[in-house]
């Protein structure tokens, strides 16, 4: 019975393991706290039916927002519930240890002259039994370990729908510039045209005219299958096929905040929080456990302890009464440790821990560097979002309004009027590179100190003006 509660007490925590769903309810506590919105691990084809419905009812038709995004991923992307399976196995991984061990059982018939012996035997293996606490231990380990990475899962799942919605909306939008652009450079070419057919523009002029309408319809037809490209990647995320593919989202990102939190603690917040940073240590836990479980078994790797009767009966010769005789049996048997002392397996166990200890250290300055870098450039992405939106953009609006002004007065050149109206353009879309990059900077500074991301992004993701020049071909 010893055993048996050694066991019950290893599995107080973790909740029963037989259950189907073991351990989710730690995961579905953590990630909804976190993203707002609850995971689900399907179980039947009939919850996935009704979750089915659900998520049609959330996107057919409709304009969906980032939450709505993250929502109908943690529904409906299967890679995750892939994921969630691996919970489980771990699961059944600790059910299995807390089962005590099966005893093997021998029987022997043997029969010589008028003698017949049968023997029979249970035979348990001890040292199973003694170090079963230890297995239970490590395997709860394992399960943890197993529900930290389900939460890590769900956290980048998260995190790589809400990019995915901040790109798509920000393509868009782009696109939705592109058009108002082209409806002014059309009329400019066609009135480039009329006014070349009275002889009152020449034919230098006109061809600006018309080939900066062409550029823009280029540049237009490319932003449009970038934006393609961007809904299909949140699609894919939010594992949607068939009539939910038809959804919508909206035609502008949020606008940019007045001003930004101030997280002095940062580094403090991402060490007490990352997910990653907890399985680094729950591993170092694990093979600390399993360090001192080959310390234990170092000289014995195997003890079999065989208990049973031996019953002989024996006839004499003449067909008298026959001689029954029942004698106990009890043996024990092991290993001895003449060429393999265990000192290559400690020596490895010793290893694995020590290396588990210098990747948590090692994990634990990174995290540190990764919060301060999301910080900097959440900061960074504020300020150079407003610096477009709030000098850049009205500076190039007044410079092409005054040389429209100064053009019409036949001061200024069709050129330099085409030259100013495409800096504002180049503006504008500066400008929305830098609030979606803003945007992408904040998911990046939550999945710094909570985790599920990858590295924060690097400052050199948006475009700078000369290669936004050289992408529009002026």
């Amino acid at each position: 019975m010893a055993p048996l509660a050694v066991a019950g007490c290893m599995t107080a925590n973790v909740g029963d393991v037989s259950d189907p769903v073991a351990g989710f309810s730690t995961v579905s506590d953590r990630t909804t706290r976190l993203t707002g919105h609850g995971p689900v691990w399907i179980q039947s084809g009939e919850q996935a039916r009704i979750l089915a419905d659900s998520v049609h009812a959330l996107v057919h038709g409709k304009t969906i927002g980032a939450d709505v995004a993250v929502q109908v991923a943690l529904m409906n992307n299967r890679g995750l519930q892939a994921a969630y399976a691996d919970l489980g196995l771990s699961a059944a991984d600790l059910w299995q240890e807390t089962m005590l061990v099966n005893p093997r059982v021998a029987v022997g018939i043997s029969t010589v002259d008028l003698t017949r012996t049968i023997e029979a035997a249970v035979i348990s293996n001890i040292l199973a039994l003694m170090t079963r606490p230890h297995r239970v231990a490590i395997a709860e380990i394992r399960f943890r370990q197993a529900q930290l990475r389900a939460v890590e899962e769900t956290l980048r799942l998260a995190a790589e729908t809400r990019r995915a919605w901040v790109r798509a909306v920000s393509a868009w939008e782009r696109v939705a510039h592109f058009n108002k652009a082209l409806v002014a450079a059309d009329a400019a070419s066609e009135l480039a045209k009329k006014l070349g057919e009275t002889g009152a523009f020449t034919k230098s002029g006109q061809a600006r005219e018309h080939v900066f309408y062409a550029e823009l319809a280029g540049q237009a037809a490319e932003a449009r299958t970038a934006a393609r490209v961007a809904k299909e990647e949140l699609t894919r995320l939010m594992g949607l096929w068939g009539e939910d593919v038809d959804y919508f989202v909206p035609n502008a990102l949020p606008p940019l905040p007045d001003r930004v939190p101030d997280m002095p603690d940062i580094e403090a917040e991402a060490l007490r929080n990352r997910v990653d940073l907890s399985i680094a240590r729950l591993e170092l836990e694990a093979l600390g456990r399993a360090y001192g479980l080959t310390q234990a078994t170092r000289y014995i790797s195997d003890l079999d302890l065989m208990a049973g009767i031996e019953v002989e009966r024996e006839k004499d010769a003449e067909g008298g009464e026959a001689e029954t005789k029942v004698t106990g049996l009890g043996e024990i048997e092991f290993t001895i440790p003449i060429f393999d002392s265990g000192e290559a397996r400690l020596r490895k166990a010793e290893l694995a821990y020590m290396q588990a200890a210098n990747r948590l250290a090692e994990r634990a300055v990174n995290i540190r560097s990764e919060a301060r870098t999301a910080y900097l450039v959440y900061r960074s992405r504020h300020d150079i979002a407003r610096h477009y939106r709030s000098n850049v953009v009205p500076l190039r609006t007044t410079i092409e309004e005054e040389s429209l002004l100064t053009y019409n007065g036949m001061i200024t050149s069709v050129f330099e009027l085409l030259a100013d109206t495409r800096a504002r353009i180049e503006a504008i879309m500066l400008s929305l590179a830098a609030k979606r990059d803003f945007w992408l900077a904040e998911i990046d500074l939550g999945t710094a100190i909570h985790g599920g991301g990858g590295s924060p992004g690097s400052v050199g993701d948006a475009p700078s003006p000369m290669v936004a020049r050289a992408g529009a071909g002026h």
